[in-house]
């Protein structure tokens, strides 16, 4: 189909599933010590294993809390992974269940039925499976006629998303598009690595974009998008049909979530604040005058560095909020948390930036103004 460029692009509304299990840092902490405990006493003749603390956790990333979908099995020092039971293919799947519950919060805060929307995009960090499309499995759960498919970008897969459903309104393709990001991330974390087995969380989030004409009174005007990608292995996930995990021994955790820490924080600050700043000026905005920076919530260290150079100063709360410290790093899922979570009490006028960064390197920005 061809159409002119008439659309508009806005954010109508958001939805959150949030799963009601948490795990705190003194629960993992505790499990993890016994593991290495365990690990230590089997591998006398071995360099022994160092215990966690709540204190390392916090100050490596200011986590406090994870949500999750299995929590007693994580916290199994025999197990130490989620184990959801397998579900037949005439039962909704697991990453479905929680995007549709995700999805129907954002419809209903926009006063918007399934039947108005036009295609579903599942962007997200891991697939439960290949094919069916999770976005397909989930547009049919709710009952939407039109399109769907999976995008995965890694932890800006919501922004890519939310890029590309906006680029539908503004051909006219679409009037009214989901972004759905089911984000179980503890499935890919290897709980039994020090450096890295506090990071993740699980989660869903949904964004609903739409061309003006037909959004609710009050919505966020998008402004102007971008995006930005740069290969790199510091943060690399090995798992798929192709090479999958090894049985105990095997380089099973090669598999799974891996990075080198130091190297991405030291990479993607500069590239991401860069990335921002040059944004702003192309659209014609002061960055220091930005109401608010709902940031990817990766790690506070990065994000407090990023938001002094982009704002100019060090921010406060109130203009870097944070969800990290109790949602952990959730992938493309952090920053709509914290937009969802701390927008309302902005006024008509103010605008704010939605932005993702992490592996790929990958990066996406989403400027909006409060409308209404």
């Amino acid at each position: 189909m061809t159409a002119a460029l008439t659309g508009r692009p806005v954010i109508s509304a958001t939805g959150l599933f949030t799963p009601a299990e948490s795990i705190t840092n003194e629960e993992l902490v505790a499990s993890f010590n016994a593991f290495v405990d365990r690990h230590n006493a089997a591998h006398p003749d071995a360099e022994p294993l160092a215990y966690s603390s709540v204190e390392f956790i916090e100050k490596a990333s200011g986590i406090k809390a994870r949500h999750v979908m299995s929590k007693a099995a994580i916290l199994d020092p025999d197990i130490m992974c989620p184990r959801l039971p397998e579900r037949s293919n005439d039962e909704i799947s697991v990453m479905a269940e929680i995007g549709v519950a995700a999805a129907r919060q954002a419809l209903e805060r926009a006063g918007r039925k399934p039947e108005d929307v036009d295609a579903v995009l599942c962007a997200a960090s891991n697939m439960q499976r290949a094919y069916p499309a999770m976005a397909i499995e989930i547009q049919q759960a709710l009952g939407i006629e039109g399109f769907g498919f999976d995008m995965n970008v890694a932890c800006s897969s919501a922004t890519f998303g939310i890029q590309t459903a906006a680029d539908y309104v503004r051909a006219g393709n679409a009037k009214s598009v989901l972004v759905v990001s089911p984000e179980i991330t503890s499935g890919h974390l290897n709980w039994r690595d020090r450096d890295s087995h506090f990071i993740f969380g699980d989660v869903a989030t949904a964004v609903l974009v739409e061309d003006a004409a037909i959004a609710p009174a009050q919505h966020w005007e998008i402004l102007g998008t971008k995006l930005k990608t740069v290969f790199s292995n510091n943060i690399r996930n090995n798992f798929g049909f192709l090479n999958r995990a090894a049985p105990e021994g095997e380089g099973k955790a090669d598999k799974l979530f891996v990075q080198e820490g130091r190297k991405v924080f030291k990479e993607v600050v500069p590239m991401v604040a860069q990335m921002i700043i040059d944004e702003a000026a192309r659209l014609g905005i002061d960055p220091e005058g930005l109401r608010r920076l709902w940031l990817h919530q990766a790690n506070a260290g990065m994000n407090r560095l990023i938001a002094h150079k982009v704002l100019g100063h060090e921010a406060n709360e109130d203009e870097s909020p944070t969800v990290l410290d109790t949602y952990g790093n959730t992938s493309s899922a952090g920053s709509i948390i914290a937009f969802h979570q701390h927008n309302e009490d902005l006024g008509a006028g103010d605008t704010g930036l939605i932005c993702s960064f992490g592996a790929g390197y990958s990066a996406g920005t989403v400027f909006v103004r409060k409308v209404g």
